[in-house]
């Protein structure tokens, strides 16, 4: 069969046909390396320094203890030797898009949970999924549906969301990816695409705009300074899985580029769960002066995916690979077609660097399930930051200040789904969003080791809908203020302690369909530490949010031929609180009389979350989530760039389907294993076994109030599965 099928009806077809042409040619062509062109030249390297104490700079060459890192960077590569951190602010390369270990430098200056996740840590995957490049990072929750779905959760985010992800702002390159209404697909995230990503939890993305209980997540590409000049890769696995991908970067004089074309298929371990896309992500950078840069960004996807349904509980555990046969029957499907094109210049200014640009992101939807959506989203806004980074009366001070606008609109229909066709028009909508935010955060270094944060942002929301064919028309408005303060110690050049309190706020989503919910606020308090030793790295936050009118998407109406979508409420009073720790520890070195590590990495997740004497539901456990979420691996390292070890994931608790608190999700356990061979430069490779044991075992539900055994909730896991992959850099 073909590996893409153009849908009846594409709204972006020139787009659709360019990317199935290419996409087929990658499956079924070999790659040719092109020599670079004899007259190209190399800019040289232009190091962006922001003003930096002295005692801060001779501290940075002084020692040579790292950095702390994040828990996710020393999960689970093989160990680079220690290097001294850049000191934050610095800049190679790209004016306006860090290197990881500037990243990294810039991100340990938050003042709670924050990880940078280094492509080291996912490029040995399949790298096709947002777990693949993030699953490590302790805090965040991904259950698995079927292809690229999931539901992603930070602190307890978008708990109950059944479809979609709210909760989170997710950003490409730092320029929003969210729809104006909130919610992201994470069809279009590729890690294969992607330098690093930035997790920040909770208010510790207010350098961003963000204020969402869950934070931000920023996957950033690489520039033509940090790019191969060419990379081809190809990986193959179970259930007809099969992903290739090139890439290519450089640098000529002024001009840098980047350009990642990736396409995949897969039959699905599931009936029904077919998935094919393509995804291309590419930037083009250019240098106008040493102090300013502009660069251009283009995203363009297109996924068309069959979905196999939720399920009951026995019939998840008994037949995993069955799909809800109404499913079947109706033909269900999410197909998508999505065009991002942006631009951010970025100015450097004495010791001010200011950040602007504007975005468009068209997407079109072709979704058929209990009815027949189909429907348009036009997003588009704009931004502008500025950093500045100096001394004030011999103390350090960083002044963050910025505004973001993302507005849009949304042409919604529903019609009569007749076995996978459209019927009648049953709704007709227009949705219109504005959002407007301005953000300001001040870091204040009392002392050399010693910074003290506070920070609020202010943001006016607004949902109109208009029926164009009922009377279901309204709209609302929000004015919201999201305060935080915060203290940064560190300890030494590789160990710090922070605490913070902030506020949070999130407004319903278009599809919560009324105009009486109210938004979501939290006041979160969080304390915790990070760092690194040569043989030994933690990060642990703790935290505590207490949560009022939190946004619920319960599913109320079942039926054996009808599955309602789920209904937005508030609830009244809830706490989500937790421990997120990530450690890793070389317990065995020069195991074999050379430089090689063995090395133990474990990430823990507890989440404490529950409903705070609520008029319905009391004292009750919220549901969606285990308390207790594990992951360990024991891996061995050897100097060459072979590795190996086994790797376990761990829920180790049962966690409950409904509010009611009647119908659990039982614990289970996954055991896989790993290895290869990985380079910087030429080929590597890799094989990978997950679920080893073929455990049965459900992945996700869909929560409700009063959840019964003969409810369809649940997805079950994938079984056994086994994936490999080569990849060559040039």
């Amino acid at each position: 069969m073909p590996l893409f099928r153009i849908s009846a009806s594409p709204r972006l077809p020139h787009f659709r046909v360019v990317l199935a042409g290419v996409s087929a040619l990658l499956v079924t062509s070999p790659v040719v390396a092109q020599e670079p062109s004899k007259g190209t030249t190399e800019l040289p390297a232009v190091k962006v320094e922001t003003t930096v104490s002295k005692a801060a700079k001779a501290k940075k060459t002084a020692k040579a203890t790292p950095a702390p890192q994040s828990a996710a960077a020393l999960l689970p590569a093989a160990e680079p030797a220690p290097v001294a951190a850049p000191a934050p602010g610095t800049r190679s390369g790209s004016l306006g898009v860090p290197t990881t270990a500037e990243a990294t430098a810039d991100i340990n200056r938050a003042p709670g949970g924050v990880e940078v996740v280094p492509d080291t840590e996912f490029r040995n995957t399949p790298a096709n999924t947002i777990k693949d490049a993030i699953g490590w990072v302790p805090g965040v929750i991904i259950q698995s549906k079927w292809g690229p779905d999931a539901r992603v959760s930070i602190r307890g985010s978008g708990l109950t969301r059944n479809y979609g992800n709210r909760g989170i702002n997710a950003f490409m390159d730092g320029i929003p990816i969210n729809t104006s209404d909130g919610l992201f697909d994470l069809f279009e995230v590729d890690p294969s695409a992607y330098r690093y990503v930035e997790v920040y939890k909770g208010a510790n993305a207010l350098r961003f705009g963000s204020n969402s209980l869950g934070g931000a997540i920023n996957f950033v590409t690489p520039t033509g300074y940090d790019a191969d000049l060419f990379g081809a890769r190809i990986d193959v696995g179970s259930f007809g899985f099969v992903k290739t991908t090139v890439n290519s970067g450089g640098v000529s004089g002024p001009v840098d580029y980047f350009i990642n074309l990736s396409a995949n298929r897969e039959d699905g371990y599931r009936e029904h769960s077919e998935q094919e896309m393509a995804r291309l992500n590419a930037n083009l950078g250019y240098r106008l002066s040493a102090n300013a840069e502009t660069r251009f960004y283009v995203n363009a996807n297109t996924w068309n995916g069959e979905l196999p349904g939720e399920v009951t509980k026995a019939q998840a555990l008994k037949s995993p690979k069955e799909a809800n046969p109404y499913w079947v029957f109706l033909d269900q499907q999410r197909n998508i077609d999505s065009v991002r094109v942006a631009n951010k210049t970025t100015l450097r200014i004495d010791g001010t660097t200011v950040e602007f640009g504007a975005f468009t992101h068209q997407r079109y939807v072709d979704h058929p399930i209990y009815e027949y959506l189909d429907y348009d989203v036009s997003d588009y806004g704009g931004f502008v930051r500025a950093t500045d980074d100096r001394m004030i009366g011999g103390f350090r001070n960083r002044l963050i200040v910025g505004a973001n606008v993302l507005n849009g609109t949304f042409d919604y229909k529903q019609f009569v789904n007749n076995a996978g066709k459209k019927g009648a028009l049953t709704t007709s909508l227009d949705w219109e969003s504005e959002n407007y935010s301005a953000y300001v955060e001040n870091s204040f270094s009392v002392t050399p080791n010693v910074a003290l944060i506070a920070g609020t942002q202010f943001m006016h929301v607004v949902r109109e809908q208009r029926d164009r064919i009922g009377a279901n028309s309204g709209s609302n408005d929000y004015d919201l203020w999201s305060p935080k303060v915060g203290i940064l110690w560190d300890v030494d050049p590789g160990w710090q302690v922070f605490a913070n309190i902030s506020r949070s706020a999130e407004v319903p989503t278009f599809d919560a369909n009324a105009f009486n919910i109210k938004a979501q606020t939290a006041t979160t308090y969080e304390i915790g530490t990070r760092g690194s030793r040569p043989d030994f790295r933690w990060d642990v936050s703790l935290y505590r949010a207490e949560i009022d009118d939190e946004l619920q998407c319960l599913t109320v109406v079942f039926s054996p031929f009808f599955t309602a979508p789920c209904v937005i409420q508030n609830a009244d009073k809830t706490v989500h609180q937790g421990v997120e720790a990530g450690f890793g520890l070389a317990f065995l070195k020069s195991t074999f009389d050379i430089e090689d590590r063995v090395w133990l990495n474990v990430v823990y997740t507890y989440n404490d979350f529950f409903f705070d004497n609520d008029v319905l539901w009391g004292n009750n456990q919220l549901p969606g989530v285990a308390p207790h979420n594990f992951r360990a691996e024991l891996l061995y390292n050897h100097p060459s760039g072979f590795y190996a070890g086994p790797n376990v994931e761990w829920m180790a608790d049962a966690f409950y389907a409904d509010n009611a608190n009647t119908l659990k999700v039982d614990p289970y356990a996954l055991l896989g294993f790993r290895l290869g061979y990985d380079q910087s430069k030429g080929w590597s490779g890799y094989v990978e076994g997950r679920n080893l044991l073929d455990e049965r075992y459900i992945a996700t539900t869909i929560t409700t109030g009063n959840a019964d055994p003969s409810m369809e909730l649940f997805n079950p896991g994938t079984g056994r599965a086994v994936y490999g992959g080569v990849q060559y850099r040039w």
